[in-house]
């Protein structure tokens, strides 16, 4: 009895195991700045991909990557969908994404009314069909957060103003998107977010009803303590990976200033990360 026991066991673990290895990895490729491509299987997104200033401080996007990107090469093959965070030159180009639409007709859009309107201006009538794929989202300070939904994602939008709130740029839409793959991958990547937890705290049910495997958030969170509670308390993800990192920053973590040590960050384009599901 005791040898069918064991038996018993051998396979349940043999067949736990098939299925982990049948399970598609997640992998974050880092583009630049806030750009990142997140991949589960066949499904793939793209966060902030495309954008022309740096004011000499943070990362631009390698030509190599560009070039991929546009004529639909791996890693950037099979993309399905774009998030844009804000209207921002460190993380927007309008031309530059009417053009990537026009030449990538498999890919949807999801952007603030701001930087969609901003392509408009780039925009003649043959470029309509282009808007086909274009989801306009519009949300105020306070709006309760909203859910979308296409084939492969489950996406979850909330408007945080931007970093600097009150004092300024008040009027930026701001946008963090909690994106679920395959209903099984959440990350979730917050554009330049306020680490005020004030912006956070009135919707503590719903940082709270989905976990997350992996944020990105700005590194400003890790400067402060409110910042870092509102990863640890609010958002609570497995693991969180820095962006918005100035090019000063070295990309050996030993050389790294003291208030960054002991966190994680993307330093480099092509770095990359795998989610690892701990729950």
């Amino acid at each position: 009895m005791r040898g069918l026991l064991i038996k018993f066991s051998a396979l349940l673990i043999l067949i736990s195991n098939i299925a982990h290895a049948q399970t598609p990895a997640s992998i974050v490729t880092y583009l630049a700045n806030e750009g990142l491509l997140v991949e589960r299987g066949d499904t793939k997104i793209l966060i902030d991909p495309l954008f022309r200033i740096n004011f000499g401080y943070y990362q631009l996007l390698p030509e190599s990557m560009e070039d991929a990107l546009f004529e639909g090469q791996p890693p950037f093959d099979g993309v399905d969908a774009i998030f844009i965070s804000h209207h921002h030159a460190d993380h927007f180009s309008a031309p530059d994404m009417m053009r990537l639409l026009s030449v990538r007709p498999d890919i949807k859009l999801y952007a603030p009314k701001q930087a969609a309107a901003a392509m408009r201006a780039f925009a003649n009538e043959y470029d309509e069909i282009v808007f086909e794929r274009v989801v306009p989202i519009e949300l105020a300070y306070k709006d309760a957060p909203i859910t979308l939904e296409m084939e492969g994602l489950l996406i979850e939008v909330v408007r945080i103003p931007h970093s600097g709130w009150p004092r300024r740029v008040t009027d930026v839409e701001n946008l963090s998107y909690r994106v679920t793959l395959d209903g099984a991958t959440t990350v979730l990547h917050m554009g330049d977010a306020d680490p005020n937890d004030v912006h956070f705290a009135r919707d503590a049910d719903y940082w709270a009803k989905t976990h997350t495997h992996m944020a990105f958030p700005p590194i400003w969170f890790f400067d402060s303590p409110a910042g870092q509670d509102i990863v640890e308390n609010r958002i609570s993800p497995d693991h969180s990976v820095g962006v918005h990192v100035p090019v000063e920053v070295s990309d050996d973590p030993a050389k790294w200033p003291v208030q960054y040590r002991g966190f994680d960050l993307f330093t480099e384009p092509g770095q990359t990360r795998t989610i690892l599901y701990k729950k």
